[in-house]
């Protein structure tokens, strides 16, 4: 007369049928299939042992014998009694309970603006639950003090891609078109990507809009198996230089992020991230308020790489912070960043990771900033290189040939800026065992893209400072984030 809704299910047993010991020839016994039910709406006490004919909840029962087989397989068992024992029945509510608390943050995740993707959750490896203190959001929460000015003017073509007026924003800004027809980044990493803005005659479906569009992918949050905490992964495959994600979180001045840092070192995790394309004024701190990116995890073999994007603010000390892929990612596949990416100014034509260590590219596009290693340092424009003298075209302190290292001495091979052995780390003064370009502060690291999540427990000088131990699992894992 009435239909209930099934909320989960919280135990199974199996009986014989009565009246009859047998259901053919051979002799196999007849039985029946019961389930517990937790009736939606309900109380716990008018949960009720129902066959397996009254109930139509087939996603709930796949999801139970999901459960089942997992825990029998810690177990290290492989039959399924015929009832359930207690400890047995009461670890299978709890992951019901815990699946309806990851369905819920799910949910609330999905409903914040801004999303044109679905956004999963799934932890099939224990019960943690949602972070506690974290706020997801869509949007840069801009901190107490932090002015975001918006764009003043826009381009005025009408196919940006194929006959720009001016160059179209990137142009007016002295630089090429980021994308190709596509949507796929060109421009290699370090050059900043302009987009077009509110303020453009182009509409939305401008090929010169690919960030400001958000996630075009499936993406599931997912606690990992290996101890590395929660972890992204895509749902579908993504190309090659395909924008994957922004970084987004809470804009604070590097004072701020000072002060915080020193709490979240304590703490053994951070999630500060530096912009610092021209001046290190402001951080991203997503470690309370942040996006998806905020469990991304790092890899020595990362097949995400950073971009600075300028959309309606032009204001080049704040420039967004955009992952996109740097190969093609299957369906699947877990999403991850190198935590300790480094500028190397040596290589100036090669745009891959050198040992998986260091980001080779060119020295124009490298800027020579030094920061804390628990704040990842963006590289800058080859047009606002601090150290640039002259033409911004031109490599910062240049003699002579523009294809020649900056006061290179002798031959070619040995390292920019460098006196004495190639062996040597440039700019060094005394023992070798002080960092390169150290200025100020022994708590810097030599031009570090640092971690934006896991810092050391670092004290003092970074000769002292913990080493926190690699998990990634790669094949040429350097054993150390730092």
């Amino acid at each position: 007369m009435h239909n209930f809704e099934v909320e989960y299910l919280c135990d199974y047993k199996r009986t014989l049928v009565p009246g009859r010991k047998t259901a053919n020839a051979t002799g196999v016994p007849k039985e029946r299939e019961f389930y517990l039910v937790k009736w939606k709406g309900y109380p716990d006490h008018m949960n009720t042992w129902e066959p397996r004919k009254n109930l139509r909840c087939v996603e709930l029962l796949r999801q139970f014998w999901d459960d089942v087989f997992l825990e029998l397989q810690r177990q290290k068992k492989t039959v399924v009694p015929n009832r359930f024992e207690t400890e047995l029945s009461s670890y299978l509510e709890q992951r019901a309970r815990h699946r309806q608390s990851l369905q819920r943050w799910e949910d609330q995740i999905n409903s914040v603006g801004g999303l044109t993707k679905r956004i999963l959750v799934r932890n099939r490896v224990d019960l943690e639950g949602p972070p506690n203190n974290f706020t997801y959001i869509n949007n840069y929460k801009v901190g107490e003090g932090i002015s975001m000015t918006t764009m003043a003017v826009g381009c005025e073509c009408t196919n940006c891609l194929e006959n720009p007026v001016g160059g179209c924003c990137p142009g007016v800004s002295g630089h090429g078109f980021a994308y190709n027809e596509c949507g796929q980044v060109k421009v290699k990493p370090g050059e900043p990507i302009y987009e077009c803005n509110n303020m453009c005659r182009c509409g939305p479906d401008c090929p010169n809009r690919v960030v400001q569009r958000g996630i075009q992918h499936t993406l599931c949050i997912f606690k990992t198996d290996n101890g590395r905490g929660w972890g992204v992964r895509t749902s579908e495959r993504i190309r090659r230089h395909s924008f994957v994600m922004e970084y987004v979180g809470e804009i604070i001045t590097t004072e701020e992020a000072e002060r915080r840092g020193q709490v979240y070192d304590r703490q053994g995790a951070t999630y500060l991230f530096d912009l610092d394309y021209v001046e290190d004024e402001y951080t991203i701190d997503a470690a309370h308020y942040g996006n998806v990116s905020h469990f991304v995890n790092h890899s020595c073999n990362p097949n995400l790489q950073v971009y600075n994007v300028f959309i309606d603010n032009l204001d080049e000390r704040l420039p967004r912070l955009a992952f996109f892929s740097n190969r093609g990612i299957s369906a699947g596949e877990e999403l991850t960043f190198d935590y300790n990416m480094q500028i190397d100014p040596i290589d100036v034509e090669s745009t891959k990771m050198d040992s998986n260590f260091s980001m080779t590219i060119s020295p124009k596009k490298a800027s020579l900033v030094t920061g804390s290693p628990k704040k990842v340092h963006m590289t800058g424009s080859p047009k606002k290189d601090p150290l640039m003298i002259g033409s911004p075209k031109k490599d910062p302190l240049m003699i002579g040939s523009p294809k020649k290292d900056p006061l290179m001495i002798g031959s070619p091979q040995k390292d920019p800026l460098m006196i004495g052995s190639p062996r040597k780390d440039p700019l060094m003064i005394g023992s070798p065992r002080k960092d390169p370009l150290m200025i100020g502060s022994p708590r810097k690291d030599p031009l570090m893209i640092g971690s934006p999540r896991k810092d050391p427990l670092m004290a003092g000088s970074p000769k002292k400072r913990a080493r926190m131990e690699c998990k990634c699992g790669t094949d040429n894992c350097r054993g150390y984030l730092f």
